[in-house]
């Protein structure tokens, strides 16, 4: 079987923590690498946005590719504009597999401009059937977002309701976004089906709290919170800090340090460069004095990732949407609890008072609570750190993309023998 993977927008081998890395990236990038293992060849097709990096690079193992397509300027867009290029990058999407002469049985679109893509190229390509998942949905960011740059425009909602329309399945990773699908789409049931994503169980796993934080070379004796994630107004990052200054006040930690290590953004970026939310962030830190307690530690590898999340003592997710929740998955599969806004995947998730806790988006006393909870209570924290990494073993990537390969069959019998 040989899948086209398209991932228009973003790298899956791309730096977490930017602007527009995060979740899809380790999704795309692992499910390759698992649908290598079980003997599928893909090619994932992204655009290309550095001309000096290799528009070819084989780093998912197993013959699977990443191919930098060339569509407009290789550098960084706004979405807006990516849009305007989705036909060129087609173009040459077409032109590569020509070239190669490979014939493509399916096509695996991420995002909606990736879904707009497979529309035209499924058409070019004799009818390939057409997967794809959303990952966010722009109605729900619509609803969410509190000022006119966080929701998303019309354009954007257009396309998704094309993308609807051509797909031969939608993969949704949860219930309730599979709901979301429904109620705000309209989408038809029959073309729904949920199959979470996946952890990496090989790479993310727990590490012994003093190995892991030796390596980091932190204190043995810090209390530690720990937030990963792209640093946008979504993800709530405002009420977390809020909740720390209450700590802070509140002095729960005795004669222990605690602190608050944030992972995303570029936080040493010269001020015409900063983002307009990391410098709100950080000028909210210098309101609530909290300068000593919170390190903006920037972007961080994958590799490095696992001793982050097994040195902390909680995550949290503080965030206002989450289609799913990736970064709280394998914190979990690291032996870290979670506590997480009560919204998306997350209620999903994190098993209420066995791998961590949910409380409501935006309320800053509740989850000072937990995290008072939690901070304050060893074994406590000790019991649903070892529950969390048993759970999160349930959604190891050899099992869900079996589950996918399932799903590529289902959509290729059913397109060879139509109703």
């Amino acid at each position: 079987m040989r899948i086209a993977m398209l991932s228009y927008h973003t790298c899956p081998l791309a730096t977490l923590g930017g602007k527009n890395t995060g979740g899809m990236n380790v999704y795309v990038r692992d499910l390759t690498r698992q649908l290598g293992a079980l003997g599928v060849r893909v090619d994932v097709f992204t655009r290309s946005e550095d001309e000096h990096v290799p528009h070819v690079l084989h780093d998912l193992g197993y013959g699977n590719r990443v191919v930098h397509i060339p569509a407009g300027p290789e550098r960084p867009l706004p979405k807006r504009t990516l849009a305007t290029y989705i036909p060129d990058f087609v173009h040459q999407v077409q032109n590569f597999a020509a070239r190669k002469g490979i014939r493509y049985d399916l096509i695996h679109s991420h995002y909606w401009m990736s879904g707009l893509a497979a529309g035209t190229l499924a058409s070019h390509w004799g009818g390939a059937p057409v997967v794809h998942m959303f990952h966010t949905l722009g109605e729900m960011k619509r609803r969410i977002g509190r000022s006119a740059e966080e929701r998303e425009g019309e354009y954007r909602l257009r396309g998704e309701r094309q993308v609807l329309a051509l797909a031969d399945k939608v993969v949704a990773a949860t219930l309730a976004e599979r709901v979301q699908l429904r109620w705000l789409y309209d989408a038809p049931e029959e073309k729904l089906v949920v199959i979470p994503p996946g952890v990496d169980t090989s790479r993310f796993y727990p590490i012994p709290k003093d190995e892991a934080r030796a390596y980091l070379g932190m204190h043995q004796e810090d209390q530690v919170v720990l937030f990963v994630g792209r640093i946008e107004p979504l993800k709530g990052l405002d009420t977390l800090l809020e909740t720390m200054a209450g700590l802070q006040s509140g002095q729960i930690q005795g004669q222990r340090p605690l602190y608050l290590m944030v992972i995303g953004g570029e936080p040493e970026a010269s001020p015409e460069a900063m983002s307009a939310e990391m410098h709100r962030l950080q000028a909210l830190c210098d309101r609530l004095c909290l300068n000593r307690m919170v390190l903006f530690l920037g972007k961080r590898s994958q590799d490095t990732l696992p001793y982050y999340y097994s040195a902390a003592d909680v995550l949290v997710m503080p965030s206002h949407y989450e289609s799913f929740g990736m970064v709280a998955l394998e914190a979990m599969a690291c032996g870290t609890p979670v506590i997480a806004s009560h919204v998306g995947g997350l209620a999903f998730l994190v098993q209420e008072g066995r791998t961590g806790f949910t409380v409501p988006s935006g309320d800053a006393r509740a989850l000072g609570a937990r995290l008072r909870q939690l901070l304050t209570d060893d074994a406590l924290r000790e019991r649903m750190g070892a529950q969390a990494a048993t759970y999160a073993c349930g959604y190891d990537w050899a099992l869900i993309a079996r589950r996918m390969t399932a799903l590529y069959e289902e959509v290729l019998q059913r397109k060879k023998t139509p109703v």
